[in-house]
């Protein structure tokens, strides 16, 4: 019964956080979130640069897929430190990772792809979790590859599936014009769509597409993703691992096949592009590590436990310093730029 009322509550959040987000992000107020004065250029005016809510909904959704993933690792007594262990040394490489992929794909430096840091993120997974299992071995370390890969899958789908948030923000990532496509995707899309303002936001500078009705592919893959991620939560607390495992692997990557077809955004050279590639690999690459390494049986994971994880001080210092890391990071503008001026209220002097 806590099971069903843990997911319950986690997706009725979603719900109402998603429907606000999908109305309003797509508009010009909800792209610069702060700008911090750096040096001076004339008497009262600073040169600015400019934090982004695309880096806040990046670190949020990032750190709200960590915090589900010590609830289930929790849920099944998997030690603390094994888990703290696995995520720095998935971290440390993936963060980077995120632009040094943009670089080489698309050749762009200033810009992110968290569809390169996912794949190298997919490939180092097993190799972490039995690296972590070894280090901890005199610890008595409890580090199941199959079950922890499972709930490293399913926070991933959360965290990439509300990721998209941040895209939507910034007007990346963004779908083909309805009116460029098939009959029936404009009648599917006629009024579900978004329409982006705003001359810094990714769909103007590069696609030129400021309000135009667009295929609303963001939310598409973030509605997939959130669902997924709450089924393969289900399936996990009910002791199915393999099956939450290859559920959410296989809806992620196969939905990044598929909804590139869909976008219309720079994707790299070649009529089908290396993130597509990427995809297929990493799913061909888990399945064989189910089929190599079986699943225990024995194990009854208990989300109260899990969720008791988090009242650890040191998880609640852990979780907001990365949040922070996260957000420094990908919220830092380096393709836009500002001004500011300072001056006194008079009435007030």
């Amino acid at each position: 019964m806590s099971d069903v009322v843990f997911l319950f509550g986690l997706g009725l959040f979603l719900v109402s956080f998603l429907g606000w987000a999908f109305k309003n992000l797509p508009g010009e107020r909800w792209q610069m979130l702060a700008v911090v004065p750096m040096r001076k250029d004339l008497e009262n005016s600073w040169q600015g640069t400019n934090l982004t809510y695309y880096g806040f909904f990046i670190a949020t959704s990032q750190l709200l897929s960590l915090i589900l993933l010590l609830v289930l690792l929790g849920a099944m007594h998997v030690s603390l430190a094994g888990t703290m262990l696995i995520i720095l040394i998935i971290l440390s490489i993936c963060i980077p990772a995120a632009r040094l992929v943009a670089v080489m794909v698309e050749k762009k430096r200033h810009s992110f792809t968290i569809g390169g840091a996912s794949f190298i993120g997919i490939l180092l997974a097993p190799w972490a979790v039995m690296l972590s299992d070894k280090l901890l071995v005199d610890s008595g370390s409890f580090l199941p590859i199959i079950p922890v890969l499972a709930a490293m899958s399913i926070a991933y789908t959360l965290g990439e599936g509300l990721g998209r948030l941040g895209c939507i923000s910034f007007g990346c990532c963004y779908g083909k014009p309805v009116s460029s496509c098939h009959p029936l995707l404009q009648k599917l899309f006629a009024r579900r769509n978004f329409i982006f303002y705003g001359s810094t936001k990714k769909v103007s500078y590069e696609g030129r597409l400021s309000g135009e009705r667009l295929i609303p592919i963001q939310a598409i893959t973030c509605v997939l993703y959130t669902c997924g991620a709450l089924v393969g939560s289900f399936l996990f607390l009910d002791g199915s691992f393999t099956a939450a495992l290859i559920l959410t692997i296989a809806l992620t990557q196969i939905w990044r096949l598929l909804s590139e077809i869909l976008r219309a955004d720079f994707r790299g050279f070649g009529k089908i592009s290396a993130y597509q590639k990427m995809s297929v690999l990493s799913l061909l690459y888990m399945l064989i590590v189910t089929v190599l390494v079986p699943a225990p049986n024995y194990i009854d994971p208990n989300v109260m436990n899990g969720i008791g994880v988090l009242w650890d001080p040191t998880i609640i210092i852990a979780l907001q310093i990365l949040w922070l890391v996260f957000f420094i990071t990908f919220g830092r503008s380096t393709v836009t730029t500002s001004t500011v001026s300072f001056d006194l209220v008079r009435k007030h002097i």
